[in-house]
C-alpha cells in the first residue's frame, strides 16, 4: 500500500494512467495483465520522449530500471495471489488510484500517530511463525502436497510437521484432527515457542472442551510474543471468545501503545488548509519530530517502523533503511517489513548499479523468509555476478524466469542478463 502512494507522490503520470483501470473493475485474475500493459505503455513513452530528445539518455535509463523494478514486484504480487489466494494480499499492491495528492499526504500524519505497521494479511503458512495464525483462504491441497513431500525427505522436518499439522486442520474446516494433533505434537518439540503450534494445539484443547487449558497456553504464548507481535490482536480475540463461551472471566491487560502523541483535531483542520507546497513542508516537519522524539525513546519499535514508512513515502529511503534497521534491532522485523526494507535499500540504487552489502544482507533474509521473491532473486543474482559467482545468479535469475508470466514485458531483459552471463 505504501509502495503506491510513494509512486503517486513521484510519478503523477501512473495514476492517470491507472484511473481506467479502476473504473473498468477488472477480475483479479485480469490485474497482472492490466498492469503489464500499463507499464508497456509507460515503456512506450518513454522511448517516444527519448527519441524526441525531451529526455536525457539518463534520465531515461532512470526511468526504464525502475518501471523494470515495478513489473518484478507485480510479476511476485502475482505468483504470491496464486499461491495464498487471499483477498487482502490483492489488496496490498496497489492504493487505488482515485486517491488525490492531498489524502495520502494527511493520512500519513495520522499514520505516524496511530497505524500499526507489520499487520499480517497473508495466511499463516506463507508468512512465517510471526505471523496471525487465524485460518485464511489458501491452497490447503498445495500446503499438504508441500508438506508431504518435504517429510517424505526429512520425516522430522519441524517445520513440515506443523504446516501439516495446519493443512490438516484447515482441510477440516478448522477442526484439529487426530492426524493433525499428531503432527502438531511431533513439531512441539523442536519448536517450543512457534506460534503457529502452539495456537493450533490450544485451538485443539479449546475444541476438546478443556478451555482452561487453550487460555493458558495462549496467554503464556501472548505473554512471550513481542509487543507488536502481528498475530497477537487476533491472538487476544481468539482468547475472548473461548474466555467467553466457557464463562470464564479473564482480567483486563493493556496492549503496549507507541508513545507518540496523536494529532489534534485542531492540527488535522488547519493542514487540510494548507497549500500543497505548505502541506508536504508541513509533513515533512511532522516526519522529522517524530524521528526526533525517537532519539529520546529509541526502544518505541512501533515508533522506528512508523518513522521508516514515513520517510519511505516521502522519498527518503536512505533514511527509511536506517530506520527499519533501527527497529529490526529491537525485535527481528517479519517477512513483509523484509520486503519494504529491501525495497528501500533498491530504490538507492542508480541504474546498473550493485547492491550494498547491508541491502544484501538484507535480501538474503527476505530471500530465506520468501523463497520466491522477486525482488530478492532478481537483485540478489546481480550481487552474485559481480562477486564472480555467475552460477548464483544464473539459479536465482532461472528461478524467477520460471515464476514470471509469459507475456511479461521484463522476461526479455532477464533473458538477456542470464544468456550474457553463460547460462
Amino acid at each position: 500500500m505504501l509502495e503506491f502512494l510513494l509512486a503517486l507522490l513521484t510519478t503523477a503520470t501512473v495514476a492517470a494512467l491507472l484511473w481506467p483501470l479502476l473504473r473498468m473493475r477488472l477480475p483479479a485474475r485480469d490485474r497482472l495483465s492490466a498492469e503489464l500493459a500499463i507499464y508497456r505503455d509507460q515503456l512506450a513513452e518513454l522511448e517516444r520522449e527519448r527519441d524526441a530528445g525531451r529526455l536525457k539518455p539518463a534520465e531515461a535509463a532512470a526511468a526504464r530500471t525502475e518501471i523494470e523494478r515495478r513489473m518484478l514486484a507485480a510479476g511476485d504480487a502475482a505468483v504470491a495471489t496464486v499461491k495464498t489466494r487471499t483477498a487482502t494480499d490483492a489488496a496490498q499492491k496497489w492504493l487505488p488510484p482515485a486517491l488525490s495528492l492531498f489524502v495520502p499526504l494527511l493520512a500519513l500524519g495520522l499514520y505516524l500517530q496511530t497505524g500499526r505497521p507489520g499487520l499480517p494479511a497473508a495466511p499463516f503458512a506463507d508468512r512465517g511463525t510471526e505471523h496471525a495464525p487465524a485460518p485464511q483462504q489458501l491452497d490447503v491441497a498445495g500446503l499438504l502436497k508441500e508438506a508431504r513431500a518435504r517429510l517424505a525427505q526429512d520425516p522430522n522436518d519441524a517445520d513440515a510437521l506443523a504446516a501439516l499439522g495446519e493443512g490438516l486442520t484447515l482441510e477440516a474446516g478448522g477442526t484439529v484432527t487426530q492426524p493433525a494433533l499428531d503432527a502438531l505434537r511431533r513439531a512441539l518439540p523442536a519448536r517450543p515457542d512457534d506460534a503457529r503450534i502452539l495456537y493450533y494445539l490450544g485451538l485443539h484443547e479449546a475444541q476438546s472442551g478443556d478451555s482452561k487449558a487453550a487460555i493458558a497456553r495462549w496467554r503464556d504464548l501472548e505473554a512471550k510474543s513481542p509487543p507488536d507481535a502481528p498475530y497477537l490482536g487476533l491472538l487476544r480475540a481468539e482468547i475472548a471468545r473461548v474466555a467467553k463461551a466457557a464463562g470464564i472471566e479473564m482480567p483486563q491487560t493493556q496492549t503496549p501503545q507507541s508513545t507518540m502523541p496523536t494529532p489534534s483535531r485542531e492540527q488535522q483542520e488547519a493542514m487540510a488548509q494548507l497549500p500543497p507546497e505548505q502541506r508536504q513542508q508541513a509533513i515533512r516537519s511532522m516526519v522529522e519530530g517524530l524521528a526526533a522524539r525517537l532519539a529520546d525513546t529509541p526502544q518505541d519499535r512501533a515508533g522506528w517502523l512508523r518513522l521508516a514508512n514515513a520517510w519511505k513515502v516521502l522519498g527518503e529511503n536512505a533514511n527509511a533503511a536506517d530506520a527499519y534497521g533501527r527497529a529490526d534491532t529491537l525485535a527481528p522485523v517479519d517477512a513483509r517489513i523484509l520486503a519494504d526494507w529491501a525495497e528501500a535499500h533498491v530504490r538507492q540504487l542508480a541504474p546498473g548499479a550493485v547492491p550494498s552489502a547491508q541491502a544484501v544482507a538484507v535480501l538474503e533474509r527476505l530471500e530465506k523468509a520468501e523463497p520466491r521473491n522477486a525482488l530478492a532473486l532478481f537483485y540478489l543474482g546481480v550481487a552474485a555476478e559481480a562477486a564472480g559467482n555467475k552460477p548464483a545468479a544464473l539459479q536465482r535469475w532461472k528461478t524467477l524466469l520460471a515464476l514470471l508470466p509469459a507475456d511479461a514485458p521484463i522476461r526479455g531483459m532477464l533473458e538477456e542478463r542470464i544468456k550474457a552471463a553463460g547460462g
